[in-house]
């Protein structure tokens, strides 16, 4: 049986509330929630979550040296404690990215650190391309490029390493509807019942939070099934109308584009058994972008809140210190 080193509690810094916290209006539709933590005179870090459509926890402030650090976090359009909750008129990547520099000049925040983990990393590198002069560095966990095949491995390709999970997942849906399962499971995301709603996005994020963990997580994964409906529902609903869109990128936007800040410094961390966002990504991104550090982690698949994820992450944070 595996035994870890530490314990999330010995690696993470001690939980905290937010000093102030509120909803930013960003469009006739959409209110984002945001939060500060840490020191508000301290370099400002802007988390940016995963998903799509995730929202943040309260473990998401941990990575980072509260004395050190302004630590802001914030929900996406549609996502955790954002106006309209599972809202899809205006959600896509374009609008995500500006809403993170309004909130940056509503903060009165000059640069700032970027931290994003899975959707979270992509995000945070189409920011910095938009707006490069508005960060000193980046911090990336579980690499995601926004390209096809990535997002296609998680609705097909994990069924050769999670044959169990992937069929009950595919079974919910009629034989006649499988050949296209993103279409089919956004039917029923976006039904007018919330039973319906309800129903295939408990499918749905039971097989993406079963592969999300290297080690048997059947435990964890069955009390974020009763506890987190929001999660549930939001991540679900929010990431099969990305995949439908196709996240909204023309084809490898990102690679393309990382000459606009490979100049800055980068971490990337990433599970070596990751099976949402491959390895190679993680890779691929680490040749075309010189001034990054990658750390791959041994003992780990793609959540952060595994203890070797965890470990680099805050390792990763403390030494972004010294760029300044």
């Amino acid at each position: 049986m595996y035994t870890p080193k530490y314990t999330l509690e010995e690696i993470l810094y001690p939980k905290a509330s937010p000093f102030n916290e509120g909803h930013l209006s960003v469009s006739e539709v959409h209110k984002i929630w945001y939060a500060e933590f840490g020191n508000p005179k301290g370099v400002p870090v802007i988390f940016i979550h995963g998903g799509p459509g995730a929202g943040t926890f309260e473990n998401d402030m941990r990575f980072f040296d509260p004395e050190y650090y302004h630590i802001i976090l914030f929900d996406q359009r549609g996502s955790g404690k954002s106006l309209p909750f599972g809202e899809l008129k205006d959600n896509n990547t374009q609008n995500l990215i500006e809403d993170i520099d309004k909130l940056r000049k509503h903060l009165k925040v000059d640069k700032w650190f970027v931290f994003g983990g899975s959707w979270g990393s992509a995000l945070a590198m189409l920011y910095g391309e938009t707006y490069p002069e508005n960060c000193h560095g980046f911090v990336l966990r579980g690499i995601y490029l926004g390209t096809k095949p990535e997002y296609e491995q998680l609705w097909y390709g994990m069924k050769d390493i999670f044959p169990e999970y992937w069929e009950e997942m595919a079974n919910y849906i009629p034989e006649s509807e499988r050949d296209d399962l993103i279409k089919a499971y956004y039917k029923r995301l976006t039904s007018s019942d919330p039973k319906i709603q309800e129903e295939a996005a408990g499918y749905f994020m039971k097989y993406d939070a079963l592969a999300s963990y290297l080690f048997d997580s059947r435990e964890k994964v069955s009390r974020i099934l009763l506890d987190e409906d929001k999660l549930v529902l939001g991540c679900s609903k929010l990431f099969t109308h990305y995949s439908i869109n196709k996240f909204f990128l023309s084809h490898d936007q990102i690679i393309k584009n990382i000459g606009k800040i490979n100049h800055l410094p980068a971490y990337i961390i990433h599970g070596r058994y990751d099976v949402i966002c491959r390895a190679e990504q993680a890779y691929r991104l680490h040749k075309n972008w010189p001034n990054s550090h990658l750390t791959f982690v041994q003992d780990a698949g793609h959540a952060s809140t595994e203890i070797g994820i965890a470990k680099a992450l805050v390792d990763a944070t403390n030494k972004m210190k010294k760029v300044l």
